[in-house]
């Protein structure tokens, strides 16, 4: 049973491996390839997410969360749409390396719909595409395809943010700390142990076979927070001070 339950929450990855098994026993020389190709990409994952990783912690430590919220929360309108493009459109590396940088932002208060047209201003409107494609398509073209991709990622954007809520992403957010700072919860870490909603039941619960952040405003219980983060074998609830915690 436990091979299954293993198997059921990395369903993605078993579905990755089954595909290649019959890529290599239907047509190998496809498999091979598409082994390679996987094996380039990985290996310039491995190359560039460390250096990702090091500016989004500085763009953390430097940029006040009220400034994000500001400029990317869910107050911020018309102008949370021109900072979203214009951050996404000037960006530059693969689509893949805006999510740590996504995920910081959104701890910090920015919401969903501006996050959603960042990664797509990211993928296919960045200005270092442009100016290629005014390179050889010419400047008719991009101009056109510039105008309608921006207003198709509006739309979509704002149709996204109706159906992806806060509690859909795997960072759950608890915003009333005792701090005036946000407790999160990785769900792709938590492993549904309960520990936490035993060590502190007012602000934790389970849901789902996930430890969730119950709803409703409360000040936090930094002692019994602590003692809900050092509970935790997989280190999945994160509070700004719990370098204090982790003991």
């Amino acid at each position: 049973m436990s091979i299954l339950k293993k198997a059921r929450d990395n369903l993605f990855i078993v579905m990755i491996a089954a595909a290649y098994i019959i890529l290599f026993i239907f047509r190998p020389s496809m498999g091979i390839t598409s082994l390679k190709n996987s094996a380039y990409y990985i290996k310039e994952m491995i190359m560039i997410m460390p250096v990702i990783f090091v500016l989004t912690a500085l763009l953390d430590a430097w940029v006040p969360k009220e400034q994000i919220m500001k400029f990317l929360g869910k107050k911020s309108k018309t102008k949370g749409v021109i900072f979203s493009l214009i951050l996404g459109s000037i960006s530059a590396g693969p689509i893949y390396a805006a999510f740590p940088l996504c995920v910081m932002l959104y701890k910090k208060g920015a919401s969903v719909r501006n996050l959603i047209i960042i990664l797509s201003a990211w993928a296919v409107i960045k200005v270092p595409m442009l100016l290629n494609e005014l390179k050889f398509l010419g400047f008719q073209f991009m101009a056109v395809r510039w105008i309608l991709t921006v207003i198709a990622i509006i739309i979509f954007s704002f149709i996204a943010s109706k159906i992806v809520k806060d509690e859909d992403l795997t960072v759950d957010i608890h915003e009333n700390g005792a701090s005036g700072e946000p407790v999160f919860i990785n769900k792709s870490a938590c492993v549904g142990c309960s520990l936490c909603a035993k060590t502190y039941p007012e602000l934790f619960e389970i849901k789902n076979k996930k430890a969730a952040i119950k709803k409703g405003n409360r000040q936090i219980d930094e002692e019994k927070l602590a003692m809900a983060i050092r509970s935790c074998p997989m280190k999945a609830i994160y509070f700004p001070n719990r370098q204090d915690y982790d003991l």
